[in-house]
């Protein structure tokens, strides 16, 4: 069992919101879900709770109504290795009503923070040459999506 798991608070749209993100995340399944009933805040037979997993993290998503939003400070961090996979997930969290941000940040249109991040980037801003980890980290304050090719020509000066 997992020791800590993130609970996320949607209102009347989180099993939409599930079958989503199950849909673009490979080794990803929908484990439980529970029901509203009679007399409860939304009408009988909504999904109340929803036990699932993406890429065998668990998460328990709750349609508990507008009193919550979803902000900037709590985000998922996705490691993509290649273009291709940042692309894919970008285009389909922006998608919809998602919102591009910088930096390789974005909101889907559950309102829910995503960082779409090849861990390429810590080395280039993190190297121990300043001056190319310098000019890697200018290149990426100017990028929304995360551009793997320009962040390594404005490492190497190109």
């Amino acid at each position: 069992m997992q020791k800590i798991t993130p609970y996320l608070w949607f209102d009347g749209k989180a099993e939409e919101a599930v079958n989503f993100y199950v849909s673009l995340f490979q080794n990803s399944k929908i484990e439980n879900v529970s029901y509203y009933g009679e007399g409860m805040p939304y009408p009988t037979g909504t999904a109340m709770a929803i036990q699932f997993q993406l890429e065998g993290q668990q998460f328990i998503a709750l349609n508990g109504g507008p009193q919550f939003h979803f902000t900037e400070a709590i985000s998922f961090l996705v490691n993509c290795e290649t273009q291709e996979e940042i692309d894919k997930f970008w285009n389909a969290l922006t998608a919809n009503g998602g919102e591009e941000s910088m930096c390789g940040w974005l909101k889907d249109k559950y309102g829910l923070s995503w960082q779409i991040i090849p861990p390429i980037l810590g080395e280039l801003i993190g190297g121990n040459d300043a001056e190319k980890a310098g000019r890697a980290m200018q290149a990426m304050l100017q990028m929304k999506k995360i551009e793997i090719d320009k962040l390594k020509q404005a490492y190497e000066g190109k």
